[in-house]
């Protein structure tokens, strides 16, 4: 049977009939290119790693030099992983709520407020455990968000998108500014801080993975709860108070759950932008616009892109290598320049 299907943002591709055979396929297809790349991301690097020594590895028998770097690759592909999904859902959520196709966790200033809120904690408050740059990044996505939502709905006619984006980008230069203006003069931070504002999982072990994984857990159970109530906001909210839904809890839920993906990503990979822009408009290729399919579709496909910008940027410049978040905004850029180009067009 035929699915009726949510409006998807405005700006965004119109809405397909998909069938749940389609879907299945598609998420099939991205599970399958996750575990694909997940391989590939313990097997390559500086040293290219075998199939058996992966399997030796995995099995716990006597370590080589090959099975030693299996196990200094899994926890960066399981991070890389984790905080792909989390963006990736943050991204989709973001756009059902504010019904805006730029929504995005970097272009509306929310990582930026992490970053600032983590650095400020560094510097002024002498912050160092993994718990609280969890909280303390928390609290600035949080902020960040709140702030923008305002500056984007002044004037006339509210919180359109492309005021949201404006606000959004304003708000991330400057708090870039005071990022950097809080750090030239501390080397110590600035040395110890400087490659994780760029944005990578290099540093990956398996104990920041558990003390950020409930952040996560709770983030992403937020968000799926509430992917129903998501399809209702996009049909408008006089439309979606008529069937009953419950508008203001509905925003809430979603919102607290992005934050909270957000600020626990940024707080254990620093800022990584353009992964919640992306993932969202290539899952409803894949799957449409109901959320109930898109929010798990943009998780698998989340973890999936960020594993292979990790892997590529552990490639393309070996022995060294380039961060991930310089890899996504290769990638993203392009894509946003294409929504905008799409919503210009639309507008006219």
């Amino acid at each position: 049977m035929t699915a009726v299907l949510d409006s998807p943002p405005r700006g965004a591709a119109r809405p397909r009939a998909v069938t749940a055979g389609p879907r299945l396929a598609g998420l099939a297809l991205a599970v399958a290119a996750l575990g694909g790349l997940a391989v590939l991301s313990v097997t390559l690097g500086v040293r290219d790693v075998s199939l058996e020594d992966l399997l030796a590895a995995l099995g716990g028998l006597d370590e080589n030099v090959s099975q030693a770097a299996v196990h200094k690759r899994l926890p960066r592909t399981l991070l890389a992983m984790l905080v792909g999904a989390a963006l990736g859902l943050a991204g989709a959520v973001m756009q059902g709520v504010t019904r805006n196709p730029l929504a995005d966790p970097g272009i509306l200033g929310v990582t930026a407020g992490a970053s600032l809120a983590v650095v400020v904690g560094i510097a002024f408050a002498g912050l160092s455990s993994p718990t609280g740059f969890i909280w303390v990044a928390i609290a600035g996505a949080a902020a960040s968000a709140v702030f923008v939502y305002v500056v984007g709905s002044l004037g006339r006619g509210g919180a359109t998108p492309l005021k949201l984006a404006l606000a959004g980008a304003a708000t991330s230069a400057a708090f870039s500014s005071l990022i950097s203006a809080i750090l030239l003069p501390r080397i110590a931070v600035m040395d110890s801080f400087r490659f994780w504002q760029t944005g990578g999982v290099g540093g990956a072990n398996l104990e920041r993975i558990g003390t950020v994984l409930p952040f996560l857990l709770i983030g992403t159970l937020l968000c799926l709860v509430v992917a129903r109530g998501l399809n209702s906001l996009a049909l408008g909210d006089d439309l979606a108070a008529g069937l009953g839904e419950r508008i203001a809890l509905t925003r809430a839920a979603a919102a607290t759950g992005a934050v909270l993906l957000c600020g626990a990503a940024t707080a254990v990979a620093g800022p990584i932008g353009f992964v919640g822009l992306v993932v969202p408009h290539a899952c409803r290729l894949l799957g449409g616009s109901d959320h109930r399919w898109l929010l798990p579709l943009s998780m698998v496909v989340g973890a999936a892109l960020l594993t292979a910008a990790d892997l590529v940027g552990r490639l393309v410049a070996r022995p060294s290598e380039v961060d991930v978040g310089i890899i996504t905004a290769l990638v993203g850029a392009p894509v946003f320049i294409v929504v905008v180009r799409r919503m210009r067009g639309r507008a006219l």
